[in-house]
């Protein structure tokens, strides 16, 4: 919230520099509304990815819950495409901000030249930048994703549960098919991830676009509004429900019977 926060505040300003740049002739009508269309396009293509799922079909059999016989269900995992949300994102463009970190406090002093050449490779638009920004965000969103999703306790509780993946045996198998399915969504997650962070770089390169804001920054706005939303919805849902509870008076309910 405090990235979106310093973002969000920085986005009147960057609209000012761009109408006052066309204003003044710098940049046309034409690019700033291509810009407008491309900030567009990519907050629609985040929307779609971070909403995206693979619904693994889960069969739960015929079970005995005390003097109640269960009958069969099948319902389904959810596993979003891209786990990590903008984790990689951030630390990536982090370490990779570090080495001009490190030469703008350096300065002019002896020794420096090293590293501030070190920065100059790493520069948004150099192609170490690119390679190394890339293989981060793959890096990271494994990580974090191998952090946050265990597929041998999904797999344990669905066994515990009485539930199993059609055509495939529970435990060690499950376990196995599971870390397939998120690792194979993970690699089509970081793709997306990398492909949004770059865009505005390979914009600047190869078509001059001035793009004021960031694909890193685009990013986490959209996410973090989007989980900041979901977030709300979920306590209004709970809000609403333990006042149906108070009002239904559940706990006094099967008394008169005794």
């Amino acid at each position: 919230m405090l990235i979106f926060a310093g973002i969000v505040a920085g986005l009147p300003s960057a609209f000012g520099q761009a109408f006052e740049s066309t204003r003044q002739g710098d940049l046309s009508l034409l690019l700033l509304a291509m810009i407008a269309i491309v900030a567009v396009a990519v907050i629609w293509g985040v929307v779609r990815m971070e909403r995206a799922q693979r619904r693994v079909p889960i069969h739960y059999a015929r079970r005995q819950q005390g003097r109640r016989q269960m009958q069969p269900q099948s319902s389904y995992l959810p596993l979003k495409i891209n786990m990590a949300g903008v984790i990689p994102a951030i630390f990536a463009s982090s370490i990779l901000l570090f080495p001009a970190s490190i030469a703008q406090w350096a300065g002019q002093s002896s020794g420096s030249q090293l590293v501030q050449d070190i920065a100059l490779m790493l520069s948004p638009g150099q192609p170490l930048n690119i390679l190394l920004f890339t293989l981060m965000i793959v890096f990271f969103c494994y990580f974090y994703t191998a952090i946050t999703f265990n597929p041998k306790e999904v797999s344990d509780n669905l066994k515990r549960s009485g539930g199993s993946i059609p055509g495939i045996r529970p435990g060690e198998k499950t376990a196995d098919y599971l870390d397939g399915v998120v690792s194979r969504l993970t690699m089509v997650g970081a793709i997306y991830i990398a492909a949004v962070c770059l865009l505005p770089q390979f914009l600047v390169m190869f078509a001059n676009i001035p793009f004021y804001l960031g694909g890193t920054s685009l990013l986490i706005v959209v996410v973090v509004v989007m989980d900041f939303m979901a977030q709300i919805q979920q306590h209004l849902m709970s809000t609403q429900y333990e006042g149906m509870m108070k009002k239904a008076n559940l706990k006094n309910y099967g008394k008169g019977a005794r």
